[in-house]
């Protein structure tokens, strides 16, 4: 097994009150004063309270091209990435030497070298280093994340990876486009990064860190469901593919793979002590609420996180891994998330 040593959430400098967002994006979404109306409603009902953006609000007025968007998501995230990994190393009382894997992910800007690259003289990485840049995963690579660095670490149990989540949402919101998906991505989703440092069994063993162990992982893929979460690339950027379906996936899949992976372990529902979902929107965790027949406050985590910053793709399960008060001694936990595709993937902790 591998063990999760640190998780280091970071948010960018620049943070306002939903209704703020709202005004500011209004006008560059829709000059039609019913289409605003929607907009506000849709805003609205996010139950979120604030979010965070890479830039002052004012100047999204002034980028008009992909070009200029994913500059400054190379920049802004490159600083966040840097700001991440740091403080997860020095929670975790290593150093930017000992690290022997990074797991890199971001779908909502690219770059060659891409921000993993970039890290090895910033932080003093070692050349040697193995990286995995990520790209298409989406709001599931957090989980998918954890899961194929514990594979590593499982092959290589003396050695130390990062993962590294950079999410910039707010640079790909779609300009004078009024549709429905646009109008809910523009209102749910915020900015964000974080780093997790994971151990092998061996050298987690010798470190002695008390963080939750990685017990098992499962990955789910849901067929005909390409259209449901995703991204179209259009000269103007990424415009989101996003349908009322996600919550249809969950009823009719989720539950079963849950119980099936708890199952394999001589595990049910009532044997899980920390829920650790990722909070999608609110429609979201009532669906995973449901499949799962979980009463509400078993996700009160999530739901908090999806009120202080919204959804962060990919970050957002590692911000709630790293809000989870660390259950009773030997208690077990379940992260999850879902993703473009649709797929799923689970994660399985126990505290030691």
């Amino acid at each position: 097994m591998s063990r999760i040593l640190a998780v280091a959430p970071v948010l960018p400098d620049h943070v306002y009150d939903q209704a703020e967002i709202t005004a500011e994006l209004a006008a560059m979404l829709t000059t039609d004063v019913r289409k605003r109306a929607v907009l506000e409603r849709v805003h609205a009902g996010t139950r979120i309270g604030t979010r965070h953006t890479a830039l002052p609000l004012e100047e999204y007025r002034e980028l008009h091209s992909f070009g200029e968007a994913n500059d400054h998501w190379l920049r802004v995230g490159t600083q966040l990435a840097e700001r991440a990994v740091r403080r997860a190393l020095l929670t975790a009382g290593l150093r930017p030497e000992d690290v022997d894997h990074l797991f890199f992910t971001s779908v909502t800007g690219i770059a060659a070298p891409s921000i993993d690259a970039r890290l090895v003289p910033l932080l003093g990485l070692r050349p040697d280093v193995k990286r995995v840049p990520s790209f298409g995963l989406g709001c599931v690579a957090g989980a998918a994340g954890l899961a194929r660095v514990h594979d590593y670490l499982l092959g290589h149990p003396r050695d130390i990876a990062v993962l590294l989540s950079v999410e910039l949402c707010s640079l790909t919101v779609q300009r004078d486009d009024d549709s429905v998906a646009n109008f809910v991505a523009s209102g749910l989703f915020g900015d964000g990064a974080a780093a997790v440092v994971l151990a092998g069994d061996e050298r987690a063993g010798e470190l002695g860190v008390p963080g939750p162990e990685i017990v098992a992982t499962r990955s789910s893929f849901y067929p005909d469901t390409a259209d449901v979460i995703g991204w179209d690339v259009r000269d103007s950027g990424f415009s989101i593919v996003l349908s009322a379906g996600v919550a249809d996936v969950i009823d009719a899949h989720f539950g079963a793979d849950v119980r099936g992976l708890l199952g394999d372990h001589g595990l049910t529902i009532d044997d899980i002590g920390a829920w650790v979902a990722h909070p999608g929107g609110p429609r979201v965790l009532e669906a995973f609420a449901a499949a799962l027949g979980l009463p509400d406050e078993a996700l009160a985590a999530s739901w908090h996180s999806l009120a202080r910053v919204g959804n962060l793709s990919s970050s957002s399960v590692l911000h709630v891994l790293a809000d989870t008060a660390p259950p009773e001694q030997g208690a077990m936990g379940l992260l999850f998330a879902l993703g473009p595709g649709v797929a799923a993937e689970l994660v399985l902790l126990r505290w030691p």
